[in-house]
């Protein structure tokens, strides 16, 4: 530990969000340059605790306090080492990651953690900038073919880990862009695309082959999936969003979350001019309390949206830690997002009922609150309103795996929730076949999607080749839900 006294000298900064009127005129990330001295305190906060917590609430089991007292010493050279060992995609993590980390660190049983997150981010955005992210090549080639269908972070994970073990390794990706919902879900304010390009640049080096524009089941047979590759990875997310079958649900003017974001990345990447779906001048509603209806508040925002409400049917979360939520687990309070600081309002403990138009278009939402009662949620007498609406984006969250086309057509079994089911070394029912990430866990952190590709690739790598040296941080069997 480079600082024995660190956390008990300095407090926890963060870097500064850029003005609010400032960053509703562009799509740039929020955040402005973090001063490489003080990242370098903050990462000199790490206790060197007896038993580092913060290994058990990152699923990658990331070497938390190597990397932070390696900032802390600017060896920054070793850290992205210590770093990659563990992550292949610290510049997601980094970003988009709730930082189940930070909430199990030791300092944080009665002080602000370590700002784990921040260091991560700062150390592969240097290693970048130094051209220290090289193609990792392998040493030998074993002859056999590995087929990843899906290209959101557990594809990725998976894919650069059998590449590297040798494999011929091919991504199936059915949009016309690698990345999955990393390209198409997250607005670029939260991500700039350009972190997922730099990344495929070095693993298309490393020999990785990606195709675009195929639906596998559809475009390409799955009967060639399986006699073209010795063993394919499914890894094609919880792609089936959760609906609202409420009277006045066929009105035009509500959509889907995901069939809205989508079309500002285009914008942002001079696919389109003009996004079809746009908040520009209107009154939108948000059914949806967690991140993805953020995204959809900053998106509307950024387009010029009159006014907008975001609808949360849960109760609004506590500003502390509640004593039925203690560390080291997630705590469950009040968080204001970038999003969340730019503008709309927060409308907790409240239930739609109903979508109401003229002409068959909307004009807005019929709502009461809601109590719980014995575990279940209950109106409050009196609570109706009705609320003006143009737009109603719905992002309560998503159900399952798309089961049509390729995975029926496979014949793979699935759990009671409608995932697709798999045994403790990530094989499906059918040999040969394995699965990693939202597709066999349902809709999860990207995070837990990193480390179930890179412990697939390991399952795989052993079942072509009868043994591997590839890392698998987590089990099928033992995968707390955070």
């Amino acid at each position: 530990m480079g600082d024995p006294r660190g956390f008990l000298k300095h407090g926890r900064e963060l870097p500064v969000r850029r003005p609010v009127a400032l960053r509703l005129l562009d799509w740039h990330e929020v955040y402005e340059p973090f001063d490489q001295t003080l990242l370098q305190t903050q990462a000199g906060r790490c206790m060197d605790c007896g038993i580092p917590f913060c290994h058990e609430g990152c699923p990658l089991g990331n070497i938390i306090p190597e990397w932070n007292d390696l900032v802390h010493k600017n060896r920054w050279r070793e850290a992205i080492d210590r770093l990659h060992a563990t992550n292949n995609f610290p510049e997601f993590t980094g970003r988009l990651c709730p930082a189940p980390c930070e909430a199990a660190c030791v300092l944080g049983i009665n002080e602000d953690p370590v700002t784990i997150k921040q260091v991560e981010v700062e150390i592969i955005d240097h290693a970048f900038d130094q051209g220290w992210v090289e193609p990792v090549h392998p040493t030998r080639t074993t002859g056999k073919y590995v087929a990843v269908v899906g290209s959101g972070p557990a594809g990725l994970a998976a894919a650069q880990q059998l590449t590297r073990a040798g494999h011929a390794v091919t991504v199936f990706e059915r949009a016309d862009r690698i990345g999955g919902l990393l390209r198409y879900g997250i607005p670029e304010f939260k991500m700039e695309k350009r972190h997922i390009d730099r990344r495929l640049a070095q693993m298309e080096s490393e020999g990785t082959i990606f195709r675009t524009s195929i639906n596998v089941g559809v475009d390409f047979p799955v009967s060639q999936l399986t006699s073209d590759f010795d063993a394919v990875v499914l890894a094609g997310g919880a792609t089936k969003w959760r609906d609202l079958p409420i009277p006045g649900r066929e009105l035009e003017g509500i959509y889907q979350a995901m069939e809205y974001l989508p079309f500002s990345n285009r914008v942002q990447f001079g696919d389109i001019d003009e996004p079809p779906i746009s908040a520009k001048g209107k009154k939108v509603v948000i059914i949806g309390g967690g991140d993805t209806g953020a995204d959809c508040l900053g998106t509307a925002l950024r387009q010029g949206a009159e006014v907008v409400h975001q609808f949360e049917i849960m109760p609004r979360p506590p500003e502390e830690r509640p004593s039925a939520n203690p560390w080291p687990t997630y705590p469950m309070v009040y968080r204001v997002s970038s999003a969340h600081e730019e503008g709309g309002e927060r409308v907790y403990s409240v239930n739609t009922e109903e979508f109401v138009g003229e002409e068959g278009k909307l004009t807005g939402v019929r709502a009461h609150e809601v109590e719980m009662v014995d575990g279940r949620f209950q109106k409050v007498e009196g609570s109706d309103f009705e609320l003006e609406a143009d737009l109603v984006f719905l992002a309560m969250g998503f159900v399952g795996p798309e089961t049509e086309d390729l995975l029926d057509k496979l014949g793979v079994e699935y759990t009671d929730r409608g995932n697709v089911s798999r045994d403790s070394n990530w094989g499906t029912s059918v040999p040969g076949v394995f699965v990693a990430g939202d597709m066999g866990r349902g809709q999860s952190l990207i995070v837990w999607a990193i480390a179930e590709g890179r412990a697939c690739a390991s399952a795989v790598d052993s079942y072509l080749e009868g043994s591997t040296a590839l890392p698998a941080p987590v089990k099928t069997t033992t995968m707390p839900i955070r």
